[in-house]
């Protein structure tokens, strides 16, 4: 499975969203490939990816895609990525 973390510049809040990703990740014991991403790059990133992690102000930019789109609100907070990522895994 493949997570794309996403942000304006690829390295601030998608870093973020990545190692915390991560960290859920493991204590679900769900094993994923999670790339940290700027928007811009999205396109060529995320084309086989199953889910996006991003903030509300990215949506619009990532466009149309067959990826399940999660927007976080706070990057910090596992609880908020573990139940949104439980809800899109299954």
């Amino acid at each position: 499975m493949k997570i794309v973390t996403i942000c304006g510049a690829g390295i601030g809040s998608s870093g973020i969203l990545k190692v915390n990703a991560e960290r859920v990740l493991a204590r679900l014991d769900i094993e994923a490939d999670v790339v940290a991403a700027d928007v811009g790059s999205i396109r060529d990133v995320a084309d086989d990816a199953q889910v996006i992690l991003t903030s509300a102000e990215f949506v619009d930019a990532i466009g149309s895609t067959f990826a399940d789109v999660i927007v976080i609100v706070n990057h910090f907070d596992q609880q908020e990525l573990s139940e949104k990522l439980q809800k899109s895994l299954g």
